[in-house]
């Protein structure tokens, strides 16, 4: 498609953009008289910007700041439509066709809305749409809900979401204090692996050991990713501060041992408290 002149001028000219020109110029940057580099994405070659973008928008709620958000959830939404610009040129589905199931979606698992189901809390919804869901998809074990858990989502976020839906079937401890005992027991097999050496039984152990620790997070009504993401923060914050009082001192942290960086350790944390 060769885009006309009058149609890049009424783009570059307009006094206000929507959804409609996001989509036009998308069209236009991977026509034949576009830009070079949109022209020579795939999905794979953009696979990774599409999860900064997300995770740059999350940045911004974490911020609390509302130009960030809007700026960022832009960004993701242009990821959105851009593959499906890849989509349309194959002519497998287009924008409208995305909008359309999802909206198609919403109806559908929300009964209390849309249709005659009554509904008393949160939970209610939050066990209808968990019904419905898993009719739509026609699964029928609780094994096939499991193995739809999206295998691209961080290890933890991905081992939270398996522990909640295996619980769902009614595989799970029954308090946060029977999880966190498997703590203690993975713990040990871990030192036993690590006296035998072998580094198989090893990583086996480690993950053994991090996906009871989320499983025990889960009964404590944590989220792992959220506690996680807070202490390696507080470790940035306090491993900032204890280089700041190692130079005051005219040292260097690399020529230092262990046993006094921990001293500037304690300093830093005491004063960060």
């Amino acid at each position: 498609m060769v885009t006309s002149q009058e149609t890049l001028d009424a783009l570059r000219e307009c006094p206000r953009y929507g959804l409609d020109e996001l989509v036009q110029i998308v069209q236009v940057l991977r026509s034949e008289n576009g830009c070079p580099w949109d022209k020579e994405q795939t999905h794979k070659s953009i696979r990774q910007d599409l999860l900064e973008e997300c995770y740059e928008a999350v940045e911004a709620i974490d911020m609390d700041s509302v130009p960030m958000l809007r700026e960022e959830l832009g960004d993701v939404l242009l990821q959105v439509v851009f593959h499906c610009q890849i989509e349309r040129e194959q002519a497998h589905f287009t924008f409208d066709d995305i909008c359309d199931e999802v909206c198609r979606k919403l109806v559908v698992r929300h009964p209390h809305v849309f249709g005659s189901v009554q509904v008393k809390n949160s939970e209610e919804v939050l066990k209808n749409w968990d019904a419905i869901k898993q009719e739509t998809k026609q699964q029928t074990t609780a094994a096939e809900t499991l193995e739809s858990v999206c295998k691209a989502l961080p290890a933890l976020m991905y081992a939270q979401k398996l522990g909640k839906r295996a619980g769902r079937a009614g595989m799970d401890w029954s308090s946060a204090e029977d999880a966190f005992q498997y703590i203690r027991l993975e713990t040990d097999e871990l030192e036993a692996a690590m006296a035998s050496g072998d580094e198989e039984a090893i990583s086996e152990e480690m993950g053994d050991l991090l996906f009871s620790c989320v499983n025990t997070a889960r009964h404590l009504h944590l989220d792992a990713e959220t506690a996680l993401r807070a202490s390696a923060d507080k470790f940035l914050r306090r491993f900032a501060e204890t280089e700041r009082l190692v130079k005051a001192d005219c040292k260097e942290m690399s020529e230092l041992p262990l046993s006094v960086l921990d001293e500037y350790w304690a300093k830093a944390k005491e004063k960060l408290s």
